[in-house]
């Protein structure tokens, strides 16, 4: 019912038939398009054949009972001598279609998101109106959302999961929100729990329901997680279009939002660029050859075949010329079905900060090593050195056997070992100085503020410009690009809001101070036309770049011009003088071109400041952080409560029973009438405690990163409450490029 709500899904109320009459009716299809090729060689028959399998037909044949020979590892042949004959199989197929609702995403068994290509995490948080940031996020906790109000598509299904999620933990819940959709889907729970589900003896257990858009500071940072490093510098596998976008694009127009496009979770962990390196390329190219040719499908009864198989594969693998393409394949993930083993080191390192994580993976390879029987030659430091990471894992892949059995470890070494090299490492630490001076600019005064994010968009302005005259395209080691300068002001307008919540009527600096920030960026737009590709600037593209020719081409003629007149100083100057008035005809349509391009990018430019203003404003217009119990202004504990997210001081005043404002208890049926009827004689039940409960489920509406992973662990032990099972989880894992992109790219309503 909660996806047939949906106006993108293709499937109604009766979805277990009419997902079950689609498969047949594809099935038939297939069945067709194998009986029209059978006139055809048979080569031709498998090329065909095999693309259907790539499409996951085989996938979904092998999955039933009555066909046990069909597995998924059979050769192209043996599909086509089945499914060559229809008549025979035709008689055999059974569909049977069930229901498996823990569609989850696990990093540890504490930690788990939704699937990025998921229909809960692709399901809009919030329509587009004044209060809406993006359809990735809630929108702001003002306290005015009422029961009427349509409810987004993303809070129907999260409330659904989370229900099927405690049946089937069997935990009765104790529902605590904080915001106004957190507080949506605890009603929408409440409305789903029965009077039979109260009464049952089932083990209790609190869930916290937090919106994200009360904290956009935490996702925003570059923190000390080795995870979100590993996150942010490794490549992630291209994101695709669903056919369910596309069948919906029409309905899109007219219910809503479209789906969203998450960035998929799928990390490649480039393990052919570590062992490409390797110092004989011959011994890298047989351990390249006899990984593939393991990976690849063996069947004993159909030898001859594959061996030709094989034979051409060595042929590839030994071609310098495919072997880029060709090693593509073999790239590492952090858990998958073989890979079981990385799990308990994933839980290890997410708990963590980046140094101790660093040290971890390494003394698990030293482990690991000591325990293969294996000699590596190196030099070993007391601490911890990237260069000890890479011999180490070499020696560890150099035999297959050695290779399969430390599967885990390896890909989180090499994952390791990317995040933390020079090129993503000095990106990060840049990351990491800048927002540590906004935030002490931010405790001083509005003009300090200002000038440190103006600095900022100058030198990323700068830099820019020369990479424009080189003829460069990727940033430079350590200097940060435009579209980070941007991510670095929309952290400033944040930590201003919070420090200087009343110094402006239309933003948190004065017009003058903001009116340079303007020009500055104005500038940097004018002077790098490549980031036109952000929302903002869509339709400027051709342009701003036909306006930097322009410009370049006005320099090198005007230094000719000059060389020529000194020059020709003496020559007669009558000759040019018709000409003269055709170059100032030609100037005054240039000027007023630049004028009109200035003026449109003005406009573009004032439109980011007013988004940005509401950025500012989360502070007062978010409920729960008006009085200021979250922010810096609070003495409730002291310097280090101040630095850390809001699920670290959420959880730091529950479990020691602290008010916390805007928290608010979703009582049950039963609950209610005690609480209203039976109170009155003295048997009215007391208000449950989040710090009562021994399991606590943390669920954040819109995301969650590993840096509030390990405080929330922190804010456990700090309480002296080791005895709490805790599990955090989020509607997807958000990296500080995630957020822009929920902010100002392609996902947001700005």
């Amino acid at each position: 019912m909660a996806h047939s709500s949906y106006p993108d899904s293709p499937l109604g109320p009766d979805a277990y038939h009419e997902y079950e009459s689609l498969l047949v009716q594809d099935y038939e299809e297939l069945v067709k398009k194998s009986k029209t090729k059978s006139t055809l060689p048979k080569d031709n028959n498998l090329r065909e054949i095999s693309t259907f399998q790539d499409e996951g037909w085989s996938q979904q044949t092998s999955s039933e009972g009555d066909i046990p020979h069909l597995e998924s590892s059979l050769t192209g042949s043996d599909i086509y001598d089945k499914i060559g004959h229809p008549e025979d199989i035709g008689q055999k197929l059974v569909v049977s279609v069930h229901h498996f609702p823990m569609i989850l995403c696990p990093f540890s068994p504490r930690v788990f998101v939704f699937p990025s290509k998921g229909s809960i995490a692709e399901a809009y948080l919030s329509a587009e109106h004044k209060d809406s940031l993006s359809p990735g996020l809630p929108p702001l906790s003002t306290g005015l959302l009422s029961d009427g109000d349509d409810v987004p598509p993303g809070a129907t299904l999260t409330a659904h999961f989370l229900y099927h999620l405690a049946a089937k933990m069997d935990l009765k819940m104790e529902i605590f929100s904080l915001g106004d959709l957190s507080r949506t889907v605890g009603k929408i729970l409440m409305d789903m729990s029965s009077l039979y589900d109260v009464g049952r003896r089932r083990r209790s257990a609190g869930l916290l329901i937090v919106d994200r858009t009360l904290d956009l500071l935490t996702p925003c940072c570059h923190g000390d997680s080795l995870v979100d490093r590993m996150f942010s510098s490794l490549p992630r596998r291209e994101r695709t279009t669903s056919s369910n976008q596309v069948k919906g694009s029409q309905t899109q127009l007219k219910h809503g939002p479209s789906n969203l496009q998450r960035a998929p979770l799928d990390v490649q962990i480039p393990l052919q660029e570590i062992l490409r390196e390797e110092d004989c390329m011959t011994d890298n190219l047989r351990l390249l050859e006899s990984i593939e040719a393991f990976l690849c499908t063996w069947d004993s009864s159909n030898s001859a075949s594959q061996i030709v198989d094989l034979t051409n594969l060595s042929k590839k693998v030994n071609n310098k010329g495919s072997l880029n393409s060709e090693v593509e394949l073999f790239s590492g993930s952090f858990v998958s079905t073989e890979n079981f083993r990385g799990t308990p080191y994933l839980q290890a390192i997410l708990d963590r900060r980046t140094k101790d994580g660093a040290i971890l993976v390494k003394k698990w390879l030293q482990e690991t090593v000591r325990r293969e029987n294996i000699n590596v030659n190196m030099k070993s430091h007391p601490g911890f050195a990237v260069s000890e990471l890479q011999p180490m894992i070499k020696a560890l892949a150099r035999s297959q056997p050695s290779l399969l059995r430390n599967k885990g470890i390896i890909q989180l070494a090499a994952a390791a070992l990317v995040a933390l090299d020079e090129s993503h490492c000095v990106r990060w630490d840049a990351f990491i100085t800048a927002e540590n001076i906004l935030s002490a600019s931010a405790g001083d005064t509005t003009q300090s503020l200002a000038a440190q994010i103006g600095d900022i968009v100058n030198k990323s302005a700068l830099v820019g410009s020369h990479q424009q005259k080189d003829g460069k395209t990727k940033a430079s080691q350590g200097v940060l690009s435009f579209q980070d300068a941007l991510l670095l002001i929309v952290t400033g307008y944040i930590l201003a809001g919070e420090n200087f919540p009343t110094s402006g009527l239309d933003g948190p600096f004065s017009w003058q101070e903001e009116h340079l920030l303007k020009e500055a960026i104005v500038d940097a737009i004018l002077e790098n036309p490549s980031i036109a590709k952000l929302k903002f600037l869509h339709g400027l593209a051709e342009d701003l770049e036909a306006n930097l020719s322009r410009m370049r081409f006005e320099e090198t003629r005007q230094v000719s011009s000059n060389q020529l007149q000194i020059d020709d100083f003496d020559d007669d100057q009558w000759g040019s003088w018709g000409d003269e008035e055709t170059d100032n005809n030609n100037d005054k349509e240039q000027v007023y071109g630049d004028m009109q391009l200035k003026l449109e990018l003005h406009d573009r430019v004032d439109n980011l400041f007013r988004f940005l203003h509401k950025l500012s404003s989360l502070k007062t217009r978010n409920l729960p952080l008006r009085d200021g119990a979250f922010t810096s202004e609070s003495s409730f504990i002291g310097d280090p409560y101040t630095n850390k997210g809001l699920l670290y001081k959420l959880l730091t005043r529950a479990l020691g029973k602290y008010d916390v404002p805007g928290l608010e208890y979703h009582s049950s049926t039963v609950g209610r009438l005690f609480k209203s009827g039976f109170g009155r004689f003295g048997l009215g039940q007391a208000k449950p405690s989040l710090a009562d409960q021994s399991i606590i489920l943390v669920f954040v509406i819109g995301g969650i990163n590993g840096l509030e992973v390990r405080e929330v662990q922190e804010a456990l032990s700090e309480a002296g409450r080791p005895d709490i099972e805790l599990i955090i989880c989020g509607t997807t894992y958000l990296s500080p490029d995630d957020m822009l992109d929920l902010l100002l790219g392609d996902s947001s309503y700005f």
